[in-house]
């Protein structure tokens, strides 16, 4: 298949406005579904693991890792408040469930956040 391509145009604080083009291909794509996110961070870095837990199955694999400098995981946060605000307003508060986790999450790094 032919890999998309985005055209985005970014403005930042007074700058003359630049284009970048961005690739996404099909593979990438598709994406990676995940029920757990475990957030560990640094001085320097946040690391995101985004894992898919099935019932009943006594392991899991992290699917994917990004890593964020602390500037650009703010920046993340703030993206997700504004897109989850405007989705609420589109189709309702989304509401929070709490789960009854089976398989106790002891990790040795920092609390998980899911």
């Amino acid at each position: 298949m032919i890999p998309l391509y985005i055209k985005i145009n970014i403005n930042m604080a007074g700058q003359n406005e630049n284009q970048l083009n961005i690739e996404l291909n099909e593979e990438v794509g598709e994406g990676i579904y995940s029920n757990l996110a475990i957030i560990t961070h640094s001085h320097s870095e946040f690391v995101l693991d985004f894992i898919r837990v099935m019932p009943n199955m006594p392991k899991a694999k992290v699917k994917s890792r990004v890593i964020l400098t602390p500037h650009h995981a703010k920046r993340l946060l703030n993206a997700l408040n504004d897109n989850i605000g405007r989705y609420e307003q589109a189709h309702g508060v989304i509401q929070d469930v709490e789960e009854q986790t089976i398989l106790p999450l002891n990790f040795s790094s920092p609390k998980a956040q899911a």
